[in-house]
């Protein structure tokens, strides 16, 4: 009997290992296949339907993370059914490490920043006490990314100077050749987003220095020509600060052929547009134009552009005011007027530090006076008067609406003062046991210190609590503790909960800066609530402002302070 027992062992973990090498083998076959290309499904394919016949779901996480790499339109329903799949291993490394990638894909195929920064948390929460150091520092670096595209690049630098530390450390140990090529990326594009960030904040020479340590490191291969391009790209930029235009154009070249092969549209439209900037400054505005249009037909097709980019439409503009050109000067300035709505929609706490040589007031003035010259140019003037007249109200109504919310923030912070020194005295105080209740006063002691106990633990952020389960859990009735608690809480439970409930994520706003950074929806969940819209209007119903005001009058407050 022994050994069939051990027999059967030993056949299973052959059979196992077997297995896993085979996957290991199909992965070989389609894993030399170029990104995007999706003749490596004819192979990927095959490790799917194997890992779902036989409940492998940890080579099911695996095949769907390496299905991304290779889809070209269905990257985000890959990253979905990774998810899935890493949640059936339960393993909190891929979790994380799934979340992680859909956030790089809303990242960097899409540009979708708040989706990518709610993925990024997400992960967050998975892998901050991952004994994996490259995963952990993976998503760190993407939480960087955005911030520094948010414009918070003091911040974001801190960031990647962790990352640059970590990921070159890993570089020098002795590891299997796959991790040295990961760690190696990871430092090449985390000293690329520094050298982003001093370049945005005016220090080149720092810039140059990390230049310099890249170019030393950066492999000379194909693996490595995307980062090759980033740090041209960096070049160039350092060559146009100083006023090597010619240098700068030459460096922008060379950037250009890798970001155009994967489709980096953000950096390639960056390019074109110093490129334009550079030839501008040489005499040869015909040139820059050329460039400026490229970066125009960007933002056409994938509707995203750096604020930094903004003045690709003034160039354009001053450019055809010069050639007395009304139709193009027209276009571009529509066009100029669609991308400061995308900027002040996705970069709402940016778009008020961007230097504007034209407001939206001026303009629409400007487009007025440019329609006058069209056959159409009474009927448009009029609509052009209309529009602005219902920006004004606009404007008037959303005046009065931020002082409205301002007076509601005012009350909220004088009730929240209010409430603790209630709380203080409340606590010096014992209950009246003696109230209208119809128990004995043994239980409504024991019950009342149940209860204390419940909210000094805050049970109460425990999602789908209910009057059963607390009642199951103090070891009483229904009946007994609804009567307490609409007695000596004066609510019912429900209402009770969410007071508790949303009195903790005021107070958690309030005080803490990390919370601000957070999403409603994370915050939602945070404090017990099962979807964004009831915390929402629970929130609004307590306090009487929602909580994103609240949290935006917070971060107002501190800045001044």
């Amino acid at each position: 009997m022994i050994k069939r027992i051990i027999s059967f062992f030993f056949f299973f973990i052959i059979s196992y290992l077997y297995s896993q090498d085979v996957y290991s083998e199909v992965r070989k076959k389609y894993w030399s296949f170029e990104e995007n290309d999706q003749r490596a499904f004819i192979y990927l394919n095959k490790n799917i339907v194997k890992a779902k016949s036989e409940q492998n779901h940890q080579e099911l996480f695996q095949a769907y993370k390496d299905a991304i790499l290779f889809s070209k339109d269905k990257k985000i329903e890959y990253a979905d059914s990774a998810i899935v799949a890493a949640k059936q291993t339960g393993n909190s490394d891929f979790i994380g490490d799934s979340y992680l990638s859909k956030g790089a894909i809303y990242y960097f195929n899409y540009r979708e920043f708040q989706f990518a920064l709610n993925e990024y948390l997400k992960a967050y929460e998975y892998l901050k006490d991952s004994k994996n150091g490259f995963l952990k520092y993976q998503n760190l670096y993407h939480i960087g990314v955005i911030k520094s595209y948010l414009g918070y690049y003091k911040e974001a630098l801190q960031i990647f100077k962790e990352c640059i530390i970590f990921f070159e450390s890993q570089t020098k140990f002795d590891l299997h050749e796959n991790l040295i090529y990961n760690n190696t990326k990871g430092y090449l594009n985390s000293l690329h987003q520094a050298i982003i960030c001093y370049q945005a904040l005016g220090k080149f020479d720092q810039a140059d220095q990390l230049l310099k340590k890249a170019e030393q490191s950066t492999p000379k291969n194909k693996d490595f020509n995307l980062e090759n391009s980033y740090f041209k790209k960096s070049i160039g930029i350092s060559e146009f600060s100083k006023g090597n235009y010619t240098q700068a154009i030459k460096e922008f070249d060379l950037a250009l052929p890798s970001l155009i092969k994967v489709n980096d549209f953000t950096w390639a439209s960056y390019v074109y547009f110093y490129k334009g900037k550079s030839y501008t400054k040489t005499g040869n505005p015909d040139l820059g134009v050329r460039n400026y249009k490229k970066v125009d037909s960007i933002f056409n097709k994938y509707k995203f552009i750096l604020p930094e980019l903004r003045n690709n439409y003034e160039e354009l503009i001053t450019y055809y005011k010069k050639k007395n050109d009304a139709e193009n000067q027209l276009y571009y300035t529509n066009q100029l007027l669609k991308v400061d709505s995308v900027i002040s929609s996705d970069f709402k706490y940016l778009s008020t530090r961007i230097h504007r040589d034209y407001d939206t007031k001026s303009l629409l003035e400007v487009k007025e006076d440019l329609e006058k010259t069209n056959s159409f140019g009474k009927i448009l003037l009029i609509i052009c008067i209309v529009i602005i007249l219902l920006l004004g109200a606009l404007v008037y109504y959303r005046s009065r609406k931020q002082k409205q919310i301002q007076q509601k923030y005012s009350q909220l912070l004088i009730k929240m003062e209010e409430a603790k020194v209630t709380e203080n005295i409340e606590i010096s105080l014992k209950y009246d046991v003696s109230k209208n209740v119809k128990l004995d006063k043994s239980i409504v002691e024991k019950l009342l210190n149940d209860i204390n106990n419940f909210e000094m633990n805050k049970g109460y952020l425990e999602k789908g609590i209910t009057l059963k389960k607390l009642s199951d859990q103090f070891k009483t009735n229904t009946s007994y503790l609804s009567q307490v608690i609409n007695e000596y809480k004066g609510n019912n439970f429900n209402t009770y909960i969410n007071i508790l409930r949303i009195n903790y994520a005021t107070q958690k706003i309030y005080d803490d800066r990390e919370w601000r950074k957070y999403s409603i929806e994370h915050i939602a969940s945070a404090s017990g609530f099962s979807n964004r819209q009831s915390f929402s209007n629970v929130f609004l119903e307590q306090n009487g402002i929602r909580p994103v005001d609240f949290i935006k009058n917070r971060i107002k407050e501190t800045e001044v302070t």
